[in-house]
């Protein structure tokens, strides 16, 4: 029986906690949106699935092997301290740096902005287009505003508590698979056969929209490399999130067991969810209507199919329960990586306490703020190809973590190893480095000053150790 100590965090979360942090911070916007941008890119089902697959495959692999490092290391913090124990502290504050200013704050800036536009379909003022103050090329619209005033209102709910946030996790969460289970189950049930032949047609002939002319063109060499990887900017960005229950193993119940397991049930459910709703818009709508979808809302199509005008509204509540369900695990998780940085000093002093509810409060209102600040962006693309590049590359970091540990720290008890090693974490570190290439070779404007960022964490980080 673990106690806690006057100043440490409280063990409140079980394994289906645990489990539904990870689910519902990796179910946010995604899955409604992305597949339309990436049958712009490939332009087949086979690709689109082939796509969701492989980002399925390495998500995985990747989950079960952060298993070995969260039984080794099973504290608050996470995936901030196994880089630091692989690679020391500078490495250890290159990723709290990005995490801070790119991954965690990014991904909750592009989650409440997805938020606030399909709020609008409730209620049109909300929309981006109402714009409520210009200033130069600065606009600020009512979506901005409403997806600040959520990240706002979950931050406090989270500065009040984790029995508060993990209640309405688990409730949100459950409800979100719930949803999208019935509207994948009602969408199979109005599948269309001719549409479903037609898309599965030249399953594998790769070509790309041009969104001007409506035509679709032949791609093959780099022009097929560059789609792929722009096509999965869209499938990891909806995937990513899941080490977030790594950051608050403080808080949970027998974290050598259910940290591990908590990553692989909540990962294998999401990507087995992904897959299938990918098949089903396959099943209502053309390639056509989903690369065509208007604002890329391409679930909103297929509900439109399925169920008619209401449909719009059934997807609009579906996505908004979605978000808001994600923001807080992303909220809840994120600020425990600041406290933990703090406390090794290299993150602001006050972020490393915790108030009477035995949760970092500061490090909750200072991640508020700056993915507020990231929020009057209002460009939900720019921010995924912002966040995908930086994220992957402390995955690979992790993961290779793995390999470094294993020889720097041989005696150390591992309750539970990486499955497959060395072959399946080998094989992840192969694929997201590719994929990183990619990005970097197509997406320069955007992911460019993702690495830019990063990179920028070290000369910060010596700045602050010359004043120490």
């Amino acid at each position: 029986m673990e106690e806690n100590k006057p100043d440490d965090f409280k063990r409140e979360l079980g394994l289906l906690d645990g489990t539904m942090l990870v689910v519902g911070s990796m179910i946010g916007s995604g899955i409604f949106i992305v597949s339309s941008d990436m049958v712009r890119q490939l332009g087949s089902a086979g690709w689109l699935i082939a796509m969701w697959v492989l980002t399925g495959v390495i998500t995985v692999i990747a989950a079960v092997s952060y298993g070995e490092l969260s039984a080794m290391f099973p504290k608050a913090g996470g995936q901030y301290v196994y880089i630091k124990e692989a690679y020391g502290k500078l490495v250890g504050f290159l990723y709290g740096w990005s995490f801070f200013a790119v991954i965690q704050t990014g991904t909750i800036a592009a989650v409440g902005v997805a938020f606030a536009k399909f709020s609008a379909y409730l209620y049109p003022p909300l929309s981006d287009q109402n714009i409520l103050f210009e200033l130069g090329s600065f606009k600020l619209n009512a979506a901005q505003i409403l997806s600040i005033v959520t990240i706002i209102l979950l931050s406090y709910i989270n500065s009040r508590g984790v029995k508060n946030s993990k209640i309405l996790q688990t409730v949100l969460t459950v409800i979100k698979i719930v949803s999208l289970a019935g509207l994948i189950i009602f969408g199979f049930m109005a599948a269309n056969a001719e549409v479903w032949d037609a898309n599965w047609t030249n399953a594998w002939v790769s070509r790309s929209l041009d969104v001007n002319s409506g035509n679709w063109m032949p791609i093959s060499g780099i022009a097929l490399i560059s789609a792929i990887s722009a096509a999965l900017v869209g499938s990891l960005f909806s995937s990513v999130a899941w080490e977030g229950v790594t950051f608050i193993a403080g808080e949970i119940k027998n974290p050598k067991r259910n940290v591990g397991l908590s990553l692989f049930l909540g990962t294998l459910t999401v990507c087995f969810i992904y897959i299938i709703a990918n098949i089903m818009y396959l099943a209502v709508v053309p390639l056509q209507g989903i690369a065509t979808a208007e604002s890329d809302r391409v679930a909103v199509v297929a509900s439109q199919t399925i169920f008619g005008g209401i449909g719009t509204l059934i997807i609009a509540v579906m996505i908004m329960i979605s978000t808001f369900a994600c923001n807080n695990g992303l909220i809840m998780a994120g600020a425990r990586v600041y406290y933990t940085m703090a406390q090794d000093g290299v993150f602001f002093k006050k972020a490393a306490q915790l108030n009477k509810a035995s949760v970092p409060e500061w490090s909750i209102w200072v991640q508020c703020f700056w993915a507020s600040a990231l929020c009057l962006t209002g460009k939900y693309g720019d921010l995924l190809d912002f966040v995908v590049i930086v994220v992957l590359i402390f995955y690979i970091l992790t993961i290779l973590g793995i390999f470094i540990l294993r020889r720097k720290l041989p005696n150390v008890e591992r309750p539970y190893k990486a499955f497959g090693y060395p072959f399946l974490p080998g094989l992840y570190v192969i694929i997201a480095t590719a994929i990183c290439v990619a990005l970097l070779y197509t997406k320069t404007s955007t992911s460019g000053w993702g690495v830019v960022i990063m990179l920028v964490g070290i000369p910060v980080y010596y700045l602050t150790k010359a004043k120490e």
